[in-house]
């Protein structure tokens, strides 16, 4: 049987400037079912620039609060989705006052330029919140995540919580690329700031929380929901 992987991510609504953007830049519509047409970009072929960016298509422009997870034993959708409705209304909308162009290692992705406390305390309890929806992590998802080569603590958080980066090792990021070989770096970097240069140095509202979902394992991940922090009258489903 084919089990869904769901996760917690903030993104912003699907007509923001900001989401028009990455869909073009990675050629990928959470909102309208995976894959859309890619933005040419000088420099780079269509075929490289999709390679470098497949990864984060596949996943969708997000920044993550909890990372994919399938039902843990006993719980459904429905239980999940009434826990999002009753989470999201209790949290209170913020900015992230200035946003930047990141890279982590090989990856590129827009970033706060400080860290953001509000932005920490919401990605903890989330994934506190939400822990009781989450099924372990079979042996074959511990192996891909390579926890010989993760620190103390995050090889701690990955048995514990099912991810590496969370509490003190939460990294807010939106990808943009995968990994770019380093001799490709300085191109990338150019053409990033100049597709999202009217989104770096600025500030970003942190303001809905998103369901997403994966089908099944490797299909592109979707939006199912997408709900306003400090209420839930307002839902939008995909």
């Amino acid at each position: 049987m084919t089990l869904l992987r769901y996760a917690l991510y903030f993104t912003p609504p699907e007509d923001h400037p900001l989401s028009h953007a990455a869909q073009h830049w990675l050629g990928s519509n959470p909102f309208k079912g995976g894959i859309s047409p890619q933005t040419v970009v000088p420099g780079f072929s269509p075929e490289e620039l999709r390679d470098l960016t497949m990864d984060p298509r596949r996943y969708g422009f997000h920044g993550t609060l909890k990372a994919p997870f399938e039902l843990a034993p006993g719980k459904v959708e429905t239980q999940l989705l009434q826990a999002l409705d009753e989470f999201s209304a209790e949290c209170d909308a913020f900015e992230i006052p200035v946003m930047r162009l990141g890279q982590l290692g090989p990856f590129f992705a827009l970033v706060p330029a400080a860290d953001n406390a509000a932005l920490q305390a919401l990605a903890d309890e989330t994934v506190r919140r939400f822990e009781p929806f989450r099924a372990p992590l079979s042996e074959a998802d511990i192996a891909r995540r390579k926890p010989e080569e993760l620190t103390e603590s995050g090889r701690r958080n990955l048995m514990a919580w099912g991810y590496p980066y969370v509490f003190e090792d939460f990294r807010f990021h939106m990808t943009l690329t995968g990994k770019v070989p380093a001799e490709r770096r300085p191109a990338m970097r150019d053409a990033l700031e100049q597709r999202f240069g009217a989104f770096i140095g600025q500030p970003l509202r942190i303001d809905t929380v998103a369901l997403f979902i994966e089908p099944q394992r490797g299909a592109p991940f979707t939006v199912h929901s997408l709900l306003p922090l400090g209420g839930t009258s307002k839902r939008k489903m995909s």
